[in-house]
């Protein structure tokens, strides 16, 4: 199970406003070059995004699901990679002073990822939450420091966020 963490110069509320937005999501997640909602309102459960995958001049269209949340707190989807199979990915968002301590969380639930599980495929889960993580805090704290328009700004103060 790879399970990693970073803190982000962000608020919760600042951090769950970039997850709770389905649009950002090939912003911060690693691989993906665009994304577009499939059904339901994302991040309520059952909720879904399509996503490409490019490797090389190869596109692959996968489909992430929500499955559970907790507003503000949590977030764990399920991530379908066709052959690849599916794996879980927990977000968990806690309060690190004015700063947000998130902690990644993945696993292979069935097809060839969940067959090969091995130590070999969780380094390379370690080392792609490590870019995504860092993705992650650089569009939270981007977003908080220049909020794109009047509705993101008053959502930032209210949640006592910082601004640099």
């Amino acid at each position: 199970m790879a399970r990693r963490h970073r803190m982000i110069k962000a608020s919760p509320a600042a951090v769950w406003a970039v997850l709770a937005d389905g649009s950002k999501y090939a912003d911060w997640v690693v691989g993906t070059e665009s994304s577009e909602p499939v059904r339901g309102q994302w991040p309520e459960v059952g909720a879904s995004l399509r996503y490409e995958v490019q490797l090389g001049p190869v596109h692959l269209t996968n489909e992430t699901v929500v499955r559970y949340r907790e507003e503000g707190s949590l977030l764990e989807l399920e991530a379908k990679a066709g052959p690849l199979g599916t794996a879980r990915i927990s977000l968990q968002l806690r309060p690190w002073g004015d700063d947000c301590l998130v902690t990644v969380d993945e696993h292979p639930l069935n097809g060839a990822a969940g067959a090969l599980h091995n130590f070999g495929l969780e380094a390379v889960i370690q080392l792609r939450h490590r870019a995504m993580l860092a993705r992650l805090a650089h569009v939270c704290e981007d977003e908080q420091a220049h909020p794109k328009n009047a509705e993101d700004a008053a959502r930032y103060r209210a949640s006592g966020a910082r601004h640099a």
